[in-house]
């Protein structure tokens, strides 16, 4: 272009040479052509200039497939959800081959009608549920839920069903996204737990002191019932907040207790752990028996009291501190043995996601500008990431990091495979998935040893 413009300058500078005084303001015309030509080749330079690459994939593997969710109604939260822990998004592998994505749908609010719990907010949140196949991201079913608070609201189950919770009800769902009722609760389910192996449930409800259940409510057994006590005198008004175990086939209630605040109880098919402090830095962890008793299973060293959580079965985690309040994952069996252990780094509100055979385990955690303290609190400004690893349950060995993008405090934004060879996050504008090798199995001598 800059080629042709000096061309015409050179030939209008012939024809005007010798020429006679009127027409002394042609040369001005050869001045602004100069003048222009710039504009006029970056002009032409830019209409053919190719579309920005999109943002790079911050991962330490190629993802093997990219599917687009802009397309589908998701939109990038507003920056001031971060820190509210509301549950914003939802990911999880029905099999191999099918996602289910669910993503707060922004519009019109309807208002609630109903009661709010105390600290809730009064408002509706549209949900879009949408299956995808892998890895070309074709829809293959979608749908539309209403739910009534900001709480997380989907587990998955096995055979490629999930459980929804929307208030005081739990509903079944499949591929088809099709709905159907399970449990009603005396009152708003607060939160749901699982074991692995998805045989019993663990749940915590806030219910009125002297409701009436009705026939659809989950039943209490006049033994729980009786032995219901608590330490913190009420009043009448006051609503319970109520723990129950249960056989997540039928619903039948195995134990049922008034707790103080939320509990996390890791369950597996034979009991629920616990830490016992023993000297010092040591806690012993114990293993109480659904049917009676229970066993040492070991003993970790912490400055705090540890986190315990099952990625399987037969394999839990302790998340302890170290004296400098440096954070350290010790990985156990229920056979007692000690698998592996390694420093954390950064343990701003973690999320643990596992597969469906506990093989493998993600666990995110928030990017930060600084340690949070009682001094140093955490600001929406501060968070600068969300940190993804994927590790070998059997080893430890980081098999996979990336930096999920937008960030979801909660989590959500994660999904590993039932064979733990697919992982998808929500990253660099879309779903990345990544294909990973067979994860190495457990040690033959995991499971629990004999009860003494």
């Amino acid at each position: 272009m800059l080629v042709v413009c000096a061309t015409i300058v050179t030939e209008m500078s012939k024809q005007f040479r010798g020429a006679s005084a009127s027409v002394v303001a042609t040369p001005c015309v050869a001045v602004t052509i100069l003048l222009l030509c710039p504009l006029i080749a970056w002009s032409g330079s830019h209409k053919k200039t190719a579309p920005p690459e999109p943002l790079p994939v911050r991962a330490t593997l190629k993802p093997s497939a990219t599917v687009p969710i802009e397309p589908l109604g998701f939109t990038t939260p507003a920056p001031f959800y971060l820190g509210m822990r509301n549950s914003l998004v939802s990911l999880d592998f029905l099999d191999e081959d099918h996602l289910l994505l669910t993503f707060r749908v922004p519009g019109l609010i309807q208002r609630d009608h109903h009661n709010p719990l105390p600290g809730e907010s009064s408002l509706d949140r549209q949900v879009r549920a949408v299956v995808l196949h892998i890895p070309d991201g074709a829809v293959k079913a979608q749908a539309m839920w209403t739910l009534h608070d900001r709480r997380r609201y989907l587990w998955m189950l096995e055979n490629g069903q999930f459980l929804l919770r929307d208030r005081d009800e739990l509903k079944i769902g499949d591929a088809s996204l099709q709905l159907k009722p399970f449990l009603r609760f005396p009152g708003p389910v607060l939160w749901v737990e699982m074991d692995p192996n998805h045989k019993y449930m663990v749940t915590g409800s806030s219910e009125p002191p002297t409701s009436a259940s009705n026939a659809s409510d989950v039943p209490s057994p006049a033994i729980a019932t009786a032995t219901l006590v608590s330490d913190d005198p009420k009043s009448e008004s006051e609503p319970d907040l109520i723990l129950r175990i249960l056989r997540r086939d039928s619903g039948k209630v195995m134990l049922v207790s008034h707790v103080k605040s939320s509990v996390h109880l890791p369950i597996n098919t034979d009991g629920f752990l616990e830490t016992l402090r023993g000297n010092g830095k040591a806690w012993l962890v114990n293993l109480n028996h659904f049917d009676g008793g229970s066993t040492i299973l070991g003993s970790v060293d912490s400055f705090c009291s540890p986190m315990l959580d099952f990625v399987s079965s037969l394999e839990f985690l302790a998340s302890t501190c170290e004296s400098d309040g440096d954070p350290r994952v010790v990985a156990m069996t229920t056979g007692g043995r000690r698998l592996w252990e390694s420093r954390s780094g950064s343990m701003v509100w973690p999320v643990l996601v596992t597969g469906g055979d506990g093989l493998r385990v993600a666990r995110e955690t928030l990017m930060v500008s600084h340690g949070v303290n009682a001094f140093a609190p955490l600001g929406t400004d501060d968070i600068k990431g969300q940190d993804v690893q994927v590790l070998d349950a059997a080893t430890g060995r980081v098999v996979l990091r990336a930096q999920a993008s937008p960030v979801f405090d909660v989590g959500g934004n994660v999904a590993i495979s039932p064979s733990g060879q697919r992982v998808a996050i929500i990253m660099a504008e879309g779903l990345q998935i990544f294909d990973l090798p067979p994860p190495p199995p457990l040690p033959s001598d995991a499971a629990a040893p004999s009860r003494r």
